[in-house]
């Protein structure tokens, strides 16, 4: 009967543990205010160490701590060798704990400016942020971009945790005065529900028990806190929706769509929706490991088989046929920056929202945010760690929700197209409606029609190279040489497209990319209206001579290195530019103060100060008569 009892009450606690509430929770902050030490105190004084781990950091406390012969518990956190050599933490470290009463993820970020794109991550999933200040210093700009980015990615819960409370007498004054310039800055970032707590997170100040050092404080200790605090978000159900993970095909007699529910509850029969095709079924079985299962909500990994053969993909969204979130290829997004390199307006990069990747440029900056002030201010690029409300054009449609409606369909990350380093992270406030009511026109005359009448193949000749190194002098030359066959062509010279269609534009880097942008955008036309197009521009970027490509057909693009020396391009100099740009009369200038990016796979590279301008031509000529479209 004993024995009954026991094995009652382990089952019981084994049942008890098992359905505990989970809460994500970051701690971020500015730089030494703690962060690490914090999260070191929680899992000693929870009493979640083993003994060799207990041993372990009494053993690196003394090696590679700060604390004389105390215990260093930061030293759990930052395992990184480079974090502990410099006392601060880099990347983003998750632990996991728990007590009685919840279990615990907790991701300590990195406090320092240029870790600010770690700090987003870890602050993408959390429910709950812990905003460190220390009680000397005040509220820092870094705390400021924190607790920005915290409400941006629409944390409502912030503990904001006055630490080292120890180094200022315990002051009630200091941590009032802290915690009402806090709450204002909550106030303009719409962060509804702020917990301050004072605290010594190296003594242990209200860190799990109240202080007898702070009398004059009534509220509950961190732990306290962290245990209670309802994180739950209004019921905002928008109904079933699940980004497609996987087609799962294991032979011809099965199909079904694998994916993690993201919102809502599904059963045998609901009707859905397939976006963005729009095309409509039911769901036939709910297929799981354990078996099928008569209903599946949010959070649940599943594989859906549906009544009807549809054709559907990685990327797409089963949604409830009912009620079916928007798709749309143009928004209004909040972008938080963190390439090394500027956010160019125009530039291609990849976008990555749920399971989805597509192509996608910024079209506008509306204004960057002033993370201090909140400030709108005019801005034409961005630079690492600056938050913008831009606009946002990607090259295909997707299903989407606002961010605050759902994190899985209205939160992105950019890719930078070369290096496929993230490089970006933003949320998506609204479509632009205009975007979803712009369609392409059919024509009755295609480019092939207009092609067939003149007798030859359209193409794209993209000449590129520094100033000075002949593009001009070549293409006018082949641009003869076809006139002269009957051909009809057309040549975009960048000096003299500067004179109308792109003379609001200047040298700096945002304004070349705009320039590429609308040059591509035109000899786009001009293929499609039949003609071989010659144009020829520095175009000193692969992103934008990428974009042009791609812009093309297979076997339309064709791109010329004009392959010449700085030095023996700055000897052809008869306008005197590369004279003015050393001498800082002229700025942005590609080869002096501004890059250029060498063509990695040209169709064609010319070695022009080997070869004279004609026989240069000619190769092109060549070229051109041996590809098997011909001219």
């Amino acid at each position: 009967m004993a024995g009954i009892d026991h094995a009652a009450a382990v089952a019981a606690y084994l049942h008890q543990h098992e359905t505990k509430g989970l809460l994500r929770f970051i701690t971020c902050g500015s730089v030494d205010d703690g962060k690490s030490t914090l999260i070191g105190r929680l899992l000693h004084d929870t009493k979640r160490l083993f003994d060799d781990q207990l041993a372990a950091l009494e053993s690196d406390s003394r090696r590679h701590g700060t604390q004389g012969d105390e215990i260093d518990f930061a030293l759990l956190v930052d395992g990184l060798a480079a974090e502990r050599e410099q006392g601060i933490t880099i990347d983003v470290a998750y632990r996991f704990f728990d007590t009685e009463r919840r279990k615990f993820i907790v991701a300590d970020c990195p406090g320092h400016e240029q870790y600010t794109r770690n700090m987003a991550t870890g602050a993408s999933t959390a429910d709950l942020a812990v905003v460190l200040v220390d009680a000397r210093k005040g509220l820092l700009t870094q705390t400021r971009r924190h607790s920005y980015i915290v409400s941006l990615l629409g944390i409502g819960h912030v503990v904001l945790a006055v630490n080292k409370m120890d180094l200022v007498g315990y002051d009630q004054a200091v941590f009032d005065d802290i915690v009402a310039g806090y709450r204002e800055l909550a106030a303009q970032l719409g962060i509804g529900h702020v917990q301050a707590i004072p605290l010594s997170a190296l003594k242990g100040d209200n860190m799990t028990t109240a202080s007898a050092a702070m009398p004059w404080y009534a509220g509950p200790s961190l732990l306290g806190h962290l245990e209670t605090v309802d994180t739950r978000r209004e019921a905002t159900d928008p109904g079933f929706r699940m980004p497609v993970q996987w087609v799962c095909r294991p032979d011809q007699d099965f199909r079904g769509f694998a994916g993690t529910i993201a919102a809502g509850e599904v059963a045998p029969g609901d009707p859905v929706v397939v976006l963005p095709s729009g095309r409509r079924s039911q769901v036939a079985r709910i297929v799981t490991p354990g078996g099928d299962l008569p209903r599946a909500g949010r959070g649940q990994p599943v594989v859906l088989t549906l009544a009807d053969e549809l054709d559907a993909s990685r990327g797409d969204v089963l949604a409830a046929a009912g009620a079916p979130p928007q798709v749309a290829d143009q928004f209004a997004a909040h972008v938080l920056w963190m390439g090394e390199q500027p956010l160019l307006p125009g530039r291609p990069y990849w976008l990555k929202i749920g399971t989805r990747t597509v192509g996608a440029q910024i079209t506008e900056i509306k204004h960057k945010i002033d993370v201090n002030s909140q400030a709108e201010l005019a801005a034409k690029h961005l630079e690492l760690n600056e938050v913008a409300v831009c606009n946002l054009s990607l090259d295909q449609p997707i299903a989407f929700e606002s961010y605050e409606t759902s994190r899985a369909l209205g939160g992105f990350i950019l890719i930078d197209r070369q290096s496929n380093a993230t490089v970006g992270a933003g949320t998506l406030d609204f479509a632009l409606r205009r975007a979803a009511n712009i369609h392409w026109q059919h024509l009755d005359v295609d480019k092939a029609a207009r092609a067939r009448s003149m007798g030859q193949t359209p193409r794209c000749l993209w000449f590129t190279g520094l100033s000075g190194a002949g593009k001009s002098t070549i293409a006018n030359l082949l641009d003869k040489r076809l006139h002269a066959m009957g051909l009809h062509t057309t040549i975009l010279d960048g000096d003299n497209v500067r004179h109308g269609l792109n003379k609001d534009l200047g040298f700096t880097a945002e304004d070349r990319v705009e320039n590429i942008r609308r040059v591509a955008e035109v000899a786009k036309l001009m293929v499609d209206a039949g003609l071989i197009v010659l144009v020829s521009f520095i175009s000193p970027f692969r992103a934008e001579r990428r974009l042009a490509r791609d812009l093309f057909e297979p076997g339309e693009f064709i791109e010329v290195f004009v392959d010449t020396p700085l030095a023996v391009a700055e000897q052809r100099d008869v306008k005197g530019l590369y004279a003015k740009a050393r001498a800082g009369q002229i700025k942005n200038f590609t080869g002096i103060d501004s890059p250029y990016e060498v063509p990695e796979n040209p169709e064609i590279r010319l070695l022009a100060d080997r070869t004279d301008a004609a026989a240069m031509a000619e190769s092109i000529m060549a070229h051109l008569q041996a590809t098997p479209e011909g001219l």
